[in-house]
């Protein structure tokens, strides 16, 4: 059996789920709150073909109870504080995949025991019954260890329900949509947990799968980290696909506006407006529209993250006494940009930087001096102006999958022949006031912990 994947100490206020009180005319009635609760040693192994076991032993918890007795002679109410120890869970969580593509959840082989309680009173009468406390313990204890699994199982129904309300469609941004639904129930061995997920971008008022296919990739074998996740090329196609048909990639930019992106660069922005002018002898506003004639090609390569995006440029003027601009010259060019990755605030982020700029003439027109200056001056607008804009509103980036809490730490990105790979470990973060629980934040075209991610789409 493999070793266990061990999850930190938890340690956390709460209150007994299935809570509530009774009150009977003739009887007992009871009310229980968990103040604080503990579970020093858990952990989790893989069940094949089954799901996960969870197994945590030498628990603790303070418990606070409001009582009352109701008897034809007799009534008295008051509270206790319940110390609880030896707490022992262990069951078996098995993992599916509903009609819809959510992830899905149910309990079984629960058994849960609680091993020592010690029991004080508090009320009118509490040093009577404190005389009477340690004998009243087993009882205690025999009642609780009957309500524990049914408490756990109906949690666990919560937690499905909540899985079951997920949204698989995302907005990523005011142009696309992102499908992370499963594609297939996830696979679970004796040494990892497959999730294969759809990943693929749509735009907004479209939801027609893209023309080209997903291609399957296998992870290597790692153990190093605690998560491994393999983000495929098709991804990043559907990515460029989705933005480009949705109008994203265009911008224009006033002589103004580029004056302001390059005036760092003062070496620069005076050779870029004079030849401007030099080149055209006009002196009336100048307007530049850049945008992707086709989408953007991605490629991954080992060690290598590039898009090249073929694209057209237009300078646009507006002569005196006239009302609308007009198209004094276009081209077309091709800008080669690697992309770099980075995880910031648990999303990926990517950022472009100009490898290449070539424009897309015949090879006779290559030598002449103003297709060259114009070269020039649109190079210089790419690096210094277009793609600063483009890098901040890729700032935003893409959620990575984590469980509630959970923090992406020691990762490292590389990238192989068709897909990314991040390594990384998770750390467990809990407020003392929030409730242990987990969900998914949004997933993409995922591959988590090896095996192979066959990228067909759900059904």
């Amino acid at each position: 059996m493999p070793a266990p994947v061990a999850f930190p100490h938890l340690s956390h206020p709460g209150r007994l789920p299935g809570d509530q009180g009774q009150g009977h005319s003739a009887g007992t009635g009871l009310r229980i709150k968990i103040n604080a609760f503990s579970f020093p040693n858990t952990s989790l192994a893989f069940v094949p073909g089954v799901g996960i076991r969870v197994l945590t032993n030498h628990g603790t918890a303070n418990i606070s109870t409001n009582w009352e007795v109701r008897a034809t002679l007799f009534h008295d109410a008051g509270g206790a504080d319940l110390f609880l120890s030896g707490v022992y869970f262990t069951g078996v969580i098995i993992l599916t995949q509903n009609a819809l593509g959510h992830p899905a959840l149910k309990l079984q082989d629960c058994y849960a025991q609680v091993s020592h309680a010690h029991v004080s009173f508090v009320g009118d009468l509490s040093t009577l019954y404190n005389t009477f406390a340690e004998p009243m313990e087993k009882p205690i204890l025999r009642n609780l260890n009957a309500m524990l699994c049914p408490i756990i199982s109906e949690e666990a129904e919560v937690l499905n329900a909540n899985l079951s309300s997920l949204e698989v469609l995302t907005k990523i941004d005011n142009f696309t949509l992102l499908d992370y639904s499963l594609i297939s129930p996830p696979e679970i061995t004796e040494h990892y947990l497959d999730l294969n997920l759809k990943g693929v971008f749509y735009p907004l008022e479209d939801l027609t799968d893209p023309l080209f296919s997903p291609e399957p990739f296998e992870l290597p074998e790692r153990s190093d980290s605690m998560l491994y996740i393999g983000i495929s090329e098709h991804f990043f196609r559907s990515a460029s696909f989705a933005h480009f048909t949705a109008g994203a990639f265009s911008v224009t930019l006033s002589t103004k506006e580029i004056s302001n992106h390059l005036i760092q660069n003062s070496q620069v922005i005076g050779n870029v407006l004079s030849r401007i002018m030099d080149l055209y002898i006009l002196f009336q506003p100048l307007m530049l529209r850049i945008m992707a004639t086709e989408p953007p090609v991605v490629r991954l390569q080992p060690g290598n993250f590039s898009l090249d995006i073929p694209a057209s440029a237009v300078l646009f003027t507006q002569p005196q006494n006239a009302t609308e601009m007009e198209p004094i010259v276009s081209m077309d060019f091709v800008a080669s940009t690697s992309v770099g990755l980075a995880i910031l605030g648990q999303r990926l982020i990517c950022s472009l930087s100009l490898n290449r700029f070539r424009l897309s003439l015949p090879e006779s027109n290559h030598s002449d001096i103003k297709v060259l200056r114009f070269e020039n001056i649109l190079s210089s607008i790419l690096h210094f102006a277009v793609l600063p804009l483009a890098n901040t509103k890729l700032q935003q980036g893409f959620p990575l999958p984590r469980p509630y809490n959970v923090s992406l730490v020691n990762s490292d990105i590389e990238v192989f022949e068709g897909f990314v790979l991040i390594s990384t470990d998770l750390k467990y973060e809990m407020s003392s006031r929030q409730q242990p629980s987990f969900h998914f934040h949004g997933w993409e075209d995922l591959n988590m912990i090896r095996g192979q991610r066959m990228g067909q789409p759900a059904p």
